[in-house]
């Protein structure tokens, strides 16, 4: 069924950058990537579904229910953010980390009961980390810290997960790690995935569908295979690019840096 629907959306800055008339629509149990270069509008249109910014109108449906008239907790239960960057302060244990999912379910002076914990690390068991629950979060790895946070956002039990460049300051074999796990979870728990990239690539490899993002526009939407075209590279990158396909699929080869 149609988990996310996003019907001519449009916000701006005070600085002038604006999304203009975004629309698209997200099954569960699906991945579909928002790819573009920096400054294209990924990062804004995340927010912009989890109503961390609020778009003209009502304009972002979750199972049907209009997100802008939802309290913060119901968002919470619904939707799971994984942001860009985080920078932990304290050493909580990795449990801790996962467990702070498990917050909209709770009261003001409520602690997390049994069937919490359980929640959190049946979470970790699904991203293969349940055997660090107890190593202090700040001592992990990269992509380990990664795959956590998006254990925190399964544990909230949610419809859709939104991740805003998971695959940042992550190495070769972090970056199959991470969105490996994010396809695996997207169609064993029927989650609807929004996540968003810079590599053609990586989107292609591990996406249902893929919205290409140019100046806070979707030029281009609709599976790999239609979206990742030389044309469309050249025009949202401005790069002239030759297409490889094999029989395990396509890769993206840029012209520019081969002599």
């Amino acid at each position: 069924m149609e988990r996310v629907v996003v019907e001519n959306l449009s916000f701006s800055y005070r600085h002038g950058f604006e999304l203009k008339g975004i629309s698209l629509k997200v099954w569960g149990g699906s991945v579909v990537t928002l790819l573009g270069p920096n400054g294209s509008g990924k990062t804004t249109l995340l927010k912009c579904i989890n109503a961390l910014l609020k778009p003209r109108t009502n304009c972002v449906y979750v199972d049907g229910k209009d997100v802008l008239k939802m309290r913060e907790d119901e968002r919470a239960k619904l939707m799971g953010y994984v942001p860009q960057s985080h920078s932990p302060t304290f050493p909580y244990t990795v449990l801790d980390v996962v467990l702070m999912g498990r917050t909209p379910y709770l009261g003001v002076f409520q602690r997390p009961s049994k069937a919490d914990v359980a929640k959190a690390e049946e979470a970790l068991k699904l991203v293969g980390l349940n055997h660090l629950k107890d190593r202090p979060y700040t001592e992990i790895s990269g992509g380990e810290r990664q795959l956590v946070l998006i254990a925190r956002a399964l544990a909230q039990d949610p419809r859709v997960i939104l991740l805003d460049e998971p695959t940042a300051h992550l190495d070769f074999r972090n970056q199959f790690r991470v969105l490996r796990v994010v396809r695996e979870v997207a169609k064993r728990k029927d989650v609807a995935v929004v996540m968003s990239l810079h590599d053609p690539n990586l989107a292609y490899l591990f996406s249902d569908a893929i919205a290409l993002m140019s100046g806070g526009r979707i030029v281009a939407f609709g599976d790999p295979n239609s979206v990742i075209t030389k044309e469309n590279i050249k025009a949202v990158y401005g790069m002239d690019v030759e297409m490889v396909d094999n029989e395990r699929g396509r890769l993206v080869l840029p012209l520019e840096v081969i002599p």
